[in-house]
């Protein structure tokens, strides 16, 4: 590991390279870069969950921590890592002072791996609008969490409002277990669905995104009946024969029971943060079913048919009523 102190983007550029020769790297493997974006007390948190990701991924990763936007001087610090605490793969830490924190791309751009998409994944709120950050710019795929916002609700409409082509989020990756099993028991259904349910918390946005889902898969209206518990604890459907299709949580199983068969039970298990990250890398083409979901919910149409292209919008946080809490 390199360390440097009040440095400059060039000698990082240097410091990467002279890492990827003492490590005897002459050819690049990375498959992306992913660039994070994190407050300082989450990037132990983040760190963890980047490494599992990059367990499962090749990838040059770039940390990028905006610190003391107003501080009087600009100062970038870093730290260039090749394999060690944050996986097997090239990493470089850099903390951000002042304006330059403003400014990320002019550092993080020159430090991206050549010929290879690059995601943006924000850890906390995400930008009001993506277009007010060139980290999200210059990337082929986003990824935000509305579950971090105070507002969830209002966050969810917000990603719609502002979505392009390669926009996801987390709320919809925690999602994948239900669609599958969902998926799988359909496939017996002989008939349409007439009607169908979620039951959970009707402010939570993975909940309000898997009705979505299954509104825009089946045709119909899917209403979330709030339930006290947790974000999703069951979903049912059913058909004009009067036979029906409910699958719920049972601790950390879920059942999936049919009417006139007996039920399936599997592990489903809560996954960590960075089993969500690693998935949202495993494809780096747009989302259009997650595209399709939040349009419905949202009540925004033509999600899918937007395009990826998004031109930089200069958003200072410094001139906002409360600094501290003004989105990029």
């Amino acid at each position: 590991m390199t360390t440097l102190w009040d440095t400059t983007g060039a000698a990082v550029v240097r410091a990467l390279a002279a890492e990827r020769r003492t490590g005897g790297a002459v050819t690049s493997g990375n498959s992306l870069t992913l660039v994070v974006v994190v407050a300082e007390p989450d990037v132990a948190e983040v760190e963890e969950a980047a490494t599992i990701a990059a367990s499962k991924h090749p990838m040059r990763m770039l940390i990028v921590i905006r610190r003391q936007i107003d501080a009087p001087v600009p100062r970038l610090d870093a730290e260039v890592l090749m394999g060690g605490r944050l996986g097997p793969g090239e990493a470089v830490v850099l903390r951000m002072y002042g304006r330059l924190a403003l400014h990320a791309e002019s550092v993080t751009l020159p430090l991206l791996a050549p010929d290879a998409p690059v995601v943006t994944w924000w850890h906390g709120a995400p930008p009001e609008r993506i277009a007010y950050d060139p980290l999200g710019v210059f990337a082929e795929r986003r990824i935000t969490d509305v579950c971090r916002t105070a507002e969830k609700v209002a966050a969810l409409q917000r990603r719609a409002d502002d979505f392009a082509a390669g926009d996801t989020d987390l709320a919809w990756t925690r999602v994948t277990g239900w669609r599958a099993a969902l998926a799988s028991a359909y496939d017996t259904a002989h008939e349409p669905a007439v009607a169908a349910t979620v039951e959970g918390d009707d402010t939570e946005p993975s909940a309000l995104l898997l009705a979505g889902w299954l509104s825009s898969r089946l045709g119909l209206h899917v209403p979330v009946s709030k339930t006290p518990g947790t974000a999703i604890e069951s979903v049912s459907m059913d058909f004009a024969s009067g036979t029906s299709i409910k699958a719920f949580r049972d601790g950390s199983r879920l059942v999936l029971r049919r009417d006139g068969q007996h039920d399936s039970i599997a592990p489903f298990p809560e996954r960590t943060l960075g089993e969500l990250l690693a998935e949202e890398l495993r494809h780096l083409d747009a989302d259009e079913v997650y595209a399709d979901a939040l349009g419905t919910v949202c009540d925004v149409p033509g999600l899918e048919d937007r395009l990826s292209q998004r031109v930089h919008e200069w958003n200072d946080p410094a001139l906002a009523a409360d600094p501290s809490s003004a989105a990029w």
